[in-house]
């Protein structure tokens, strides 16, 4: 059971806010009962709901992993006629959005969804989601350098949260160096200007993990829904990592 004006607002009646002045207006009604109070619940896979006299339809919520490639525009639409994520879901009817988002010259994980709700909590940074990327990047950072990336970087938006970073390896010729990096923010192109910042330019770049979830058994370009246990093991982990964090006076 959910809220009325919840149901609406994901619905794509409109915005929640005026999903409510809809209620209050004597505008919806629910197995033919016109309903003003707001916070009444619905089940909207069983009750019959109307605005204005018509039905609304109800969207079944969708949870996509894609193993997005570069050279994709992490968009559902681009004015330059550019691919976009959502040109790889072929197969898929319902509108998905991606969840944040990855650059351009950037692969690795992407969710999309319908669940706006979720959406958000995955994106903000107060629920700390960990987000793990690969990077190859130019030269042999030190260690100093290395533990930089760990416990913050300064930008010019500001200093970065602590994260985790490690040299996993170096090419032979130590022209270059690849470097594991976990945050928890997800600011504009921001694992390319810590690692600019600490004088080791990215080459390559790849989200391998988010959260508990892995690319295993994908190659670029492919997505697969995500399981009910998965989408259960998200929403529980967004619960803990919300509670768990300190609380700040």
């Amino acid at each position: 059971m959910e809220r009325l004006q919840k149901v609406l607002a994901h619905a794509g009646v409109a915005s929640r806010r005026h999903c409510e002045e809809l209620i209050i207006q004597g505008n919806v009604q629910v197995n033919g009962i016109v309903v003003r109070e707001l916070g009444t619940r619905v089940d909207p896979q069983v009750d019959r709901i109307t605005v204005h006299g018509r039905p609304i339809r109800i969207e079944q919520h969708v949870y996509l992993m894609l193993y997005k490639p570069t050279g994709v525009i992490t968009s559902v639409t681009d004015p330059r006629g550019r691919r976009v994520v959502t040109d790889l879901l072929k197969g898929i009817k319902e509108r998905v959005y991606p969840v944040g988002r990855l650059d351009y010259d950037t692969s690795g994980l992407l969710l999309l969804t319908n669940d706006g709700e979720l959406a958000n909590r995955l994106a903000h940074p107060s629920y700390e989601i960990d987000k793990v990327y690969r990077a190859w990047v130019r030269g042999v950072p030190s260690q100093d350098k290395v533990k930089r990336l760990a416990t913050g970087i300064q930008l010019e938006d500001g200093m970065t949260s602590p994260g985790e970073a490690r040299l996993l390896k170096t090419a032979p010729g130590r022209d270059k160096s690849l470097v594991e990096l976990t945050i928890h923010e997800g600011r504009n192109r921001q694992v390319r200007r810590m690692c600019d910042a600490i004088g080791h330019p990215v080459i390559t770049l790849e989200r391998i993990r988010l959260g508990f979830l892995t690319l295993e058994g994908l190659q670029p370009g492919q997505f697969r829904p995500l399981t009910s246990g998965e989408v259960e093991k998200l929403r529980q982990g967004l619960v803990q990592n919300r509670k768990s964090r300190p609380r700040t006076r």
